[in-house]
């Protein structure tokens, strides 16, 4: 990979992993961290990287660094209640917004990682695997199973009211 293709690689993917890193952390500054530190990767191992396959690399360096990060600060902190003043108005949108969030939010953070790279940002079953170290049969089940919880927090009126 060369410097160019290397600054291509990260103005056309930057905003989509920080979006990713974000969703699961839930936290700006540390996804910040982890973002730097994947691109810092990402550009020391530029030479062995192909072009090609340069955003499956980095969402893949992305996400272990995460875990890592993660794994260190020992710090997931799932909210049971959001405030309404955090959401600002309750338009539709931000309603409907804020109860996918408390969904997603009930998810172990495997299972949310999947559902944001599968339905967030586009990947097929192979590449989330690659991703997270996972074959595609399993990926498939936990996205599956994951998909079922969403579907069953939703279902439930306490939850959309």
């Amino acid at each position: 990979m060369t410097e160019k293709e290397y600054n291509e690689c990260v103005n056309m993917y930057a905003d989509n992993v920080y979006r990713f890193i974000l969703k699961n952390l839930k936290n700006e500054e540390d996804a910040k961290d982890v973002v730097q530190s994947s691109f810092e990767k990402m550009w020391l191992n530029r030479e062995t990287v192909d072009n090609v396959k340069c955003k499956s690399f980095l969402f893949t360096v992305s996400y272990n660094t995460m875990i890592d990060h993660i794994r260190k600060n020992k710090r997931i902190i799932l909210k049971e209640d959001f405030s309404e003043t955090a959401l600002g108005s309750n338009t539709q949108k931000q309603n409907t917004n804020r109860i996918l969030q408390e969904a997603l939010s009930k998810l172990c953070k495997r299972d949310r990682s999947l559902i944001m790279l599968k339905d967030y940002e586009g990947y097929n079953y192979v590449e989330i695997g690659e991703i997270t170290g996972l074959n595609e049969s399993q990926v498939k089940v936990y996205l599956h199973r994951a998909r079922l919880q969403i579907r069953e927090y939703l279902v439930k009126v306490e939850n959309v009211i």
